[in-house]
């Protein structure tokens, strides 16, 4: 059963109401993905459904099928705006989860990226500057379109 949330209380649903900046690369009208202000690789974004839930188990049967179509979209258009050769997706439930509204993590791979260490410890890596951020989220951005596009010829 979804979980409704107190008006800002949950960052996420701050970004969707348009109260907290973020780098959007994808939505329509039931998600929305941006970059993670702290992510794995550069790339790594986040895809979230607009009607608060916490974890998977809450999401509604109605938004599951739209919710991993728009992670396929994101993860292919990650994996080519970025020259990827591959892509890691991801949720944490409850243990893990640092921000309690269901997200699906899309970071791009790259074969010895060192994303994994030995013990399993996730290494972040963050932009250089604003400009590489930018850059980034603008070739996502693009190449969900340019999907979008072929999808519907």
């Amino acid at each position: 059963m979804a979980r409704a949330t107190l008006k800002g209380s949950c960052v996420f649903c701050a970004i969707l109401a348009g109260e907290e900046k973020a780098d959007i690369v994808f939505e329509d009208e039931l998600c929305l993905a941006f970059l993670d202000h702290r992510p794995l690789l550069a790339g790594h974004c986040l895809l979230v459904p607009r009607t608060h839930v916490e974890t998977l188990p809450d999401l509604p049967d109605g938004l599951v099928a739209p919710l991993f179509g728009a992670a396929r979209l994101l993860s292919r258009a990650v994996q080519e705006a970025l020259e990827a050769d591959g892509s890691f997706v991801a949720i944490n439930n409850t243990v893990s989860q640092s921000v309690p509204h269901l997200h699906i993590h899309v970071v791009p791979r790259w074969k010895r990226d060192g994303l994994f260490s030995p013990k399993l410890v996730w290494k972040r890596s963050p932009y250089r500057d604003e400009r590489e951020r930018d850059s980034t989220a603008e070739k996502i951005r693009r190449m969900v379109l340019h999907l979008r596009d072929e999808e519907m010829v």
